[in-house]
């Protein structure tokens, strides 16, 4: 314990905020004076550190090297800064820096291009709190070399994060292997140096433009003006609790959208997320006051972005559901927006520049794309999950994630945006409309055209994670047989290199009717996640083949914990 100590006394000398250091300086005495919870606590916080990788940095706001604070975000600033300028040539590198409306996003902000002007860098900060997805396009706008989004999108209240993007070649997207190993290792020799008191900062830094949040919105507008059936659309939003609200409403007027009824109590960033337990569009309850305001407004949509506004979720009426509505699967949402997209990529065979045109989605979300790619003469990529990957694939006019994650406008923003996604839906439910028609009408349509499709997710949360660990070691070690009652054809693992994918912590089971099962640990919650995928004649009998699955999936599972 003594070498935890000193490590909490060595972070609390350098560390400028002061309701971290007042915790960490309580949390000190307790230990001192013998207590055991507050010794359990302190060298949770100490006995390691939030590691850095491709999707940034991740964690739950507090003191220590294992937590969010300010004293992490600048050992990840200056770091971050070194590896710019390691490959910047001699050139000044530019790196714009955005925040939502979470904890300390701002503070965060402001720190990172503070210390990015102190290293000599060309350091932009967005005018506001604004969605991911502005941040991912300003990027691309403004030429930058480099983005970072303070954010932790969807996790809970207590929790925040640093997301960086890389211009150049990498055209905006996430980080990929091995830029997150190189930034890595000098945020590791910057914390190793263990003090930054002494790290240059410096106020010269450039506060963007509006017009930058303009041109955004402008490229969104783009995307999906409104159709003649649009006038008089009966929908509701809902912002979670997010930044969304405000730039999704100007989007919506330039387009020339209704405006919709808004779920008043969630439509002002609120980092605290009052009314959700878990503010995430996919978990349980979370939806519940969009429905109820739809209920009594008999709204034909919901529509909903999550708090950084990156992801978006859509509920339709269901009169067989409880409660009158049913959201969407992400798969559900992305099969209709790639079935858009193909429609108008055939439309327009050279729009890609001589690249093939294709559709892309994780390989964990619906095998449906590849049909849709398929029936259109497109290409089709499966890449790993994340839009780190999503957004490389070649020619790539549309990719999603089953989580909620829709990549529409590839041409300006290189990640998943909730907003231009909610814009692409409303045009196709505005024109449905306009024909007398509705999003389950669609969706009917899209099964009788391409086969129906059935999907579902098994999440477990854990407390230990050395338990997922233990499943996935299991299920290479002794792989089963099958699944339910349907034989297991072959197993794929990504770990061993399997169609062209980077290695990864996936198994991919292959059952004996054409299902299935795909396992891996979640790369940003302790959970472990099962993807079931079936396809069927009718969606009646694509639902039985995936209720057996789902019971054959539960059993694997119990008998690997």
């Amino acid at each position: 314990m003594s070498s935890v100590l000193d490590a909490a006394r060595a972070w609390l000398a350098q560390d400028p905020d002061a309701e971290t250091r007042g915790e960490l300086t309580d949390l000190i005495s307790r230990v001192e004076t013998g207590d055991a919870e507050a010794s359990a606590d302190l060298d949770d916080r100490f006995s390691t550190r939030l590691a850095f990788g491709t999707a940034g940095l991740r964690g739950t706001l507090g003191a220590g090297s294992n937590r969010m604070n300010r004293v992490l975000v600048a050992q990840a600033a200056a770091g971050f800064a070194a590896y710019l300028i390691e490959r910047s040539s001699g050139a000044t590198p530019t790196v714009v820096v955005g925040y939502d409306g979470r904890r300390n996003s701002d503070v965060f902000a402001r720190d990172s291009v503070e210390i990015f002007a102190g290293a000599g860098l060309n350091a932009i900060l967005l005018p506001r709190l604004l969605p991911t997805p502005v941040l991912a396009f300003a990027v691309r706008h403004l030429g930058a070399d480099a983005g970072v989004m303070v954010t932790a999108s969807h996790n809970p209240p207590d929790d925040n994060g640093y997301k960086v993007y890389l211009g150049g070649d990498d055209q905006g997207a996430q980080i990929v292997a091995p830029a997150d190993a190189e930034i890595a290792a000098h945020i590791q020799r910057i914390a190793d140096e263990g003090n930054i008191t002494t790290l240059p900062r410096s106020v010269g830094y450039a506060n963007a433009p509006e017009s930058v949040v303009e041109a955004y919105v402008a490229a969104t507008a783009a995307v999906a003006p409104a159709p003649a059936g649009a006038e008089g659309l009966n929908w509701v939003y809902t912002a979670m609790h997010g930044v969304g609200w405000e730039t999704f409403s100007r989007v919506l007027t330039q387009a020339g959208y209704p405006a919709p009824v808004l779920v008043e109590a969630q439509i002002h960033p609120d980092g605290r997320f009052p009314t959700v337990a878990f503010p995430n569009p996919e978990e349980p309850g979370a939806m519940d006051l969009a429905f109820e305001t739809a209920r009594v407004s008999d709204a034909e949509l919901v529509i909903a972005n999550d708090p950084d506004a990156d992801r978006l979720a859509v509920a339709i009426p269901d009169a067989e559901t409880e409660g009158g509505w049913r959201r969407l699967s992400g798969n559900e949402i992305g099969l209709l927006l790639g079935w858009r997209a193909a429609r108008a990529a055939a439309a327009a065979p050279d729009a890609s520049a001589g690249v093939p045109a294709s559709l892309a989605c994780s390989l964990v979300s619906s095998p449906g794309l590849q049909a849709v790619a398929e029936h259109y003469g497109l290409d089709f990529h499966s890449t790993l999950t994340g839009f780190k990957w999503i957004s490389r694939a070649p020619g790539m006019v549309f990719g999603f994630e089953e989580a909620l994650g829709y990549l529409v406008n590839p041409g300006t923003v290189r990640d998943k945006d909730g907003i231009s996604a909610a814009v692409a839906l409303l045009e196709m439910a505005a024109d449905a409309r306009g024909q007398g028609r509705t999003i389950a009408d669609l969706l009917q349509e899209f099964r009788e055209t391409f086969g129906a499709f059935a999907s579902d997710q098994i999440s477990v949360r854990v407390t230990d994670v050395s338990e997922i660990a233990g499943i996935m070691a299991s299920l290479r070690a002794q792989p089963p047989a099958v699944v339910g009652e349907i034989a297991v054809s072959h197993v794929d693992d990504l770990l061993r290199g399997v169609d062209g994918f980077p290695p990864g912590d996936v198994l991919r089971l292959w059952l004996d009717d054409g299902s299935r099962l795909i396992v891996r640990p979640s790369g940003t919650e302790p959970k472990l996640k099962l993807y079931l995928d079936v396809r069927g004649s009718s969606a009646k009998k694509a639902r039985r083949r995936l209720e057996a699955l789902r019971a054959g999936a539960d059993e694997l599972l119990a008998s690997r914990r």
